[in-house]
């Protein structure tokens, strides 16, 4: 394989889970423009169409599947759908997720049940459906989840999105030690503070944003685009011996006191 066919994923088919905006949606677009053909998913039907439809428009390859990912029956069918229609999954992205900013004292236990749910059983119960069928189709696969800064260290009201979070480090690592033997590389990507709809709230505080560009090496924060050099290399046959890895992209914030 030559260096100018190791990141084309053409003949791919990428299921990216919460695409229809934010950092999913700008993943899943880099997955097309590098040749595979893209599943959206989301729960909001209207988002999703429209986000098609510009997929559409722009060339691309696409399928939309709504479905929760936190709902285990939800997941199941949309795989038995997928295999009756005769859609294999090669690449999975593990994208989606909810934030609660709230102190533990004032938690709820369905409160924290509802982060891990969307995101740390999500991807469990997403990825165990993919690998299933990646190791009966017997050609391996490509598993991303998205940690988050969050995997490594802690920030006050955020409780269960930093343990959701470090539980994707250590499931990604899991799911490297079992299913590796069947070719399917399982990493994770660490986003740092990017700009999107959710972390709007924290752009338009002033000394938030203050401290995210002081302490970011880089002195911005970071772009939907910035994650998707990373996730094409981790779909990709370039990193086809990479496995049970979290890969920062955080401007160096983890890198310097």
């Amino acid at each position: 394989m030559t260096a100018s066919t190791l990141f084309d994923l053409s003949g791919k088919t990428a299921l990216v889970t919460g695409s229809s905006a934010g950092l999913g949606l700008a993943m899943a677009r880099g997955l097309a423009e590098a040749g595979a053909a893209v599943v959206l998913n989301g729960r909001d039907e209207t988002k999703l169409a429209v986000t098609t439809k510009a997929f559409e428009a722009e060339g691309h390859r696409v399928l939309t599947r709504a479905f929760d990912v936190a709902d285990e029956a939800a997941v199941r069918g949309a795989f038995e759908r997928f295999d009756g229609e005769g859609v294999a999954i090669d690449i999975l992205v593990n994208n989606a997720g909810n934030q609660l900013r709230k102190p533990m004292l004032d938690l709820t236990t369905d409160e924290w049940r509802r982060v891990l749910d969307a995101h740390l059983t999500a991807a469990f119960q997403v990825g165990r459906e993919a690998a299933r069928r990646m190791i009966a189709r017997g050609r391996g696969g490509k598993i991303i989840n998205i940690g988050s800064l969050a995997s490594e260290v802690a920030r006050e009201t955020i409780a269960p999105y930093t343990a959701a979070k470090g539980g994707i480090r250590m499931l990604t690592r899991s799911m490297a030690a079992e299913w590796a033997r069947h070719n399917i590389q399982a990493n994770a990507i660490g986003p740092g503070y990017i700009a999107t709809e959710m972390t709007v709230p924290l752009m338009n505080d002033p000394k938030f944003d203050a401290w995210v560009k002081r302490r970011t090496p880089s002195g911005r924060w970071g772009q939907p685009g910035d994650l998707i050099g990373v996730t094409v290399f981790l779909a990709s046959a370039a990193s086809d011996y990479v496995n049970g890895q979290i890969v920062y992209v955080d401007g160096g914030l983890l890198a310097v006191m």
